[in-house]
């Protein structure tokens, strides 16, 4: 199969139930960039700031992926929270409104529900917003999720944000936690910090996306 003509989508020929030849796929790049991986080991915080240890977060990219994975709290039945600074600022207390929602189950079947978590969201607050249920004190329990930013370096609008996570909690039972909201600043944010809503972060790793725009 010859190739078409310069600018034309790539071919693909599907052949025995099998995927027998990609034509052409020169000048696709992968749309995410990893920029940066922290690693907890009894942390107190991990941050993410623009312009130290190699960190971008700043206009680069349109939107920003935050990967956390078995992240286990020395604490149990804590969570998992960020917040972020405006450009020049300090302190971690952004104003945020936020909503948050998670769907359960045990695992002998007894429990299953979807419910609001009043606890989680925020309106107008600058707590950091939790980003997972509680996590079980088990050795073997963890939270893994991702938080989406976008536009973080706009000066015009205020910054969303989005997160889901899967968690182990007590009883035990596995939640599914979905929150979404807004940094309330037209500053650009250019620093993200994680944190246990008590004690430290035991284990685990923070991966940074940069996502190229279209």
């Amino acid at each position: 199969m010859g190739r078409g003509p310069v600018g034309a989508p790539a071919i693909i020929r599907y052949v025995n139930n099998s995927l027998a030849s990609v034509d052409d796929v020169s000048g696709i790049d992968d749309a995410m960039v990893l920029i940066k991986t922290l690693t907890a080991s009894s942390s107190s915080t991990l941050s993410f700031v623009d312009g130290t240890s190699d960190v971008v977060l700043d206009n680069t990219y349109p939107i920003y992926k935050f990967v956390w994975i078995n992240i286990h709290l020395q604490t149990a039945e804590e969570f998992l929270t960020f917040q972020g600074n405006a450009a020049g600022g300090s302190g971690y207390n952004e104003t945020i409104t936020s909503t948050s929602f998670r769907a359960v189950h045990l695992e002998d079947g007894t429990e299953a529900e979807l419910g609001y978590l009043t606890g989680s969201d925020q309106a107008q607050g600058t707590s950091f917003q939790r980003i997972s249920q509680e996590i079980a004190a088990d050795s073997d329990s963890n939270s893994c999720g991702e938080l989406w930013l976008f536009n973080p370096s706009s000066t015009t609008f205020v910054k969303q944000f989005m997160s889901r996570s899967s968690n182990t909690h007590h009883t035990p039972h596995a939640s599914h936690i979905l929150n979404a909201g807004y940094f309330n600043t037209t500053s650009a944010i250019d620093e993200i910090q994680f944190k246990a809503s008590s004690g430290n972060l035991d284990a685990g790793t923070i991966k940074l996306y940069g996502i190229k725009d279209s």
